[in-house]
């Protein structure tokens, strides 16, 4: 009861009735078991209620559960939908409490239903070997031999058909929209004229990427003046979806340079979430800003969604920004130093990812780049990470601030990206972040360990009232990226226009101004809300 309680208390973002119920569930479960190991302790010590005592306990229990439920739901309510005008949804009523008060003990019932399946086997099995063994030993052997069983069962049985089975529905997924829309005309895209590479090679979301490339007369009028065609080379995994990552970045550079991406102002290297998508807010704010002098190339390391691609394919994440990076940075440096674009790196979840990983750290980065973007950084990022860790003291991890802001700066509304403290120098490397994305905050750890976040402060649009509970925080910060995204812009794993703002801060054209970033920001808006999708 009283996990089951401490599931409906606040975390970051506002929750469907599955996702509360669902961590109701798994929280009263663990609460459960962690009550029936006490239990048996005490007994195996001789303590016991029987008789008179025992019904009047559980009578008691029973008026506690029915009262501390009404409290905690009616709690809930107040704290979820001040949640909700901090994020900016819709409130909650008591109808969608009451519902997912029943659907979490429907899902309770079926789990524990499942451990005492397990249970009974487990028993079975150690009543069998006692026959052989000591008791004490045959039920340890019983119950480990059940455990390893159920592993198997669960990951290399059912796991492995799970994961074929979402392997060839996403495989299917990534094959559509090639029919539906005719190649590109243009010299300057993937796909098209010049391209070595077939329009249906590109995969679902290459092809969107393509697709959505504002035009020359789009950025002119923009610009009130000349502009010229971006340039966007991009290569899938290929029909035969076979994922060669060396291959593929040796390709990209090639598609790059039919394009006429290195004779552009600027060489964006953009690293993709798991299927390739690039988010257009990043993309067509350089390509706007630099009146369309910019290139950008990107590949495809897989075809399944972000979640699932950092679940089997974090390491090909991180191969395929090093290999890309590397491949563009190659043919650059062959360039004469006073005809190079600027080179800048940028991703966004597990693409920042990616994308950091062709570094050792924002020295390097200086070295070999002219800025970086990463947007919505996952917890796993090495250098995020890194500079979180080291931050100036006084200032808090959810904005922290690394080395003055000399380097690398963080921001979660446009107004942070000014550090009065320092300078900007020309290569300029920011983490745009929000105080509320469960994606960059969620961690294993946060089942046994209390993060500074919580210590300090609560950032931007954070309940006051969350608290950091061992266990139910990580359960709770968990269901929170399966909604990260069904948030407002500014909000969760949302960035509407912020990245406009931030590439106005990291690498302005000559002459730009505040006045432009403004007129530019419902621009990109429009242009990238009527793209294709």
């Amino acid at each position: 009861m009283v996990f089951f309680w401490l599931a409906f208390t606040p975390a970051l973002l506002p929750r469907s009735a599955i996702f509360q119920a669902l961590v109701a569930a798994v929280a009263a479960l663990g609460g459960y078991g962690l009550g029936a190991l006490l239990g048996w302790v005490v007994r195996s010590c001789g303590g016991r209620l029987t008789g008179h005592p025992r019904r009047v306990a559980w009578q008691v229990t029973g008026l506690i559960a029915v009262i501390g439920t009404v409290l905690t739901l009616w709690a809930y309510l107040r704290w979820e939908n001040h949640l909700r005008d901090l994020v900016g949804v819709p409130h909650l009523g008591v109808g969608a409490a009451l519902l997912t008060l029943v659907l979490a003990a429907l899902l309770f019932v079926v789990f524990l239903a499942i451990a005492r399946v397990i249970k009974t086997a487990g028993r079975a099995l150690s009543r069998a070997l006692s026959r052989v063994l000591p008791a004490r030993v045959a039920v340890v052997v019983g119950g480990v031999v059940v455990a390893l069983l159920v592993n198997v069962l669960v990951t290399d049985v059912a796991g492995n058909r799970l994961l074929r089975s979402l392997d060839s529905t996403f495989m299917v997924i990534n094959d559509e929209f090639s029919a539906d829309i005719a190649a590109p005309t243009s010299r300057h895209l993937s796909g098209g004229p010049r391209s070595t590479e077939a329009w249906d090679d590109l995969g679902r979301q290459g092809r969107v990427f393509i697709t959505n490339a504002p035009s020359r007369e789009q950025i002119a009028g923009f610009t009130d003046g000349p502009a010229r065609q971006p340039v966007r080379a991009y290569v899938g995994v290929g029909a035969d979806h076979e994922v060669d990552l060396r291959q593929e970045a040796t390709r990209a550079v090639r598609e790059l340079e039919l394009a006429g991406g290195f004779d552009r102002a600027v060489i964006n290297v953009a690293t993709g979430t798991g299927r390739g998508w690039i988010n257009e807010n990043q993309t067509q704010a350089l390509e706007y800003m630099w009146g369309g002098d910019t290139a950008t190339v990107s590949m495809q390391y897989s075809y399944l969604p972000s979640w699932l691609s950092f679940l089997v394919d974090e390491d090909r994440s991180r191969e395929a920004g090093r290999l890309l990076f590397n491949a563009v940075y190659a043919r650059w440096s062959e360039l004469p130093a006073g005809e190079r674009p600027k080179l800048v790196v940028s991703g966004e979840s597990l693409g920042s990812f990616g994308g950091e990983s062709a570094f050792s750290g924002h020295q390097d980065l200086a070295l070999r780049t002219d800025g970086a973007l990463f947007v919505g950084p996952t917890n796993n990022n090495t250098l995020w990470r890194r500079y979180t860790a080291a931050r100036d003291a006084g200032t808090p991890e959810v904005l922290p601030v690394f080395d003055r802001g000399e380097m690398v700066r963080f921001a979660d509304r446009p107004e942070d990206w000014d550090v009065p403290t320092a300078a900007w120098p020309d290569t300029r490397i920011g983490y745009l972040q929000h105080a509320n994305d469960p994606i960059t905050w969620w961690d294993w750890s946060l089942a046994w360990h209390k993060p500074d976040w919580l210590r300090e402060p609560r950032g931007r649009a954070v309940s006051p009232s969350i608290r950091w509970i061992p266990g139910i925080t990580m359960l709770q910060l968990g269901a929170d990226q399966m909604v990260a995204n069904d948030v407002p812009p500014g909000q969760g794993h949302q960035f509407g226009q912020e990245p406009v703002y931030a590439w106005a801060k990291i690498l302005p054209p000559p002459g730009w101004t505040t006045a432009d970033t403004t007129r530019l920001a419902p621009v990109v808006e429009t242009s990238v809300g009527s793209s294709l999708e």
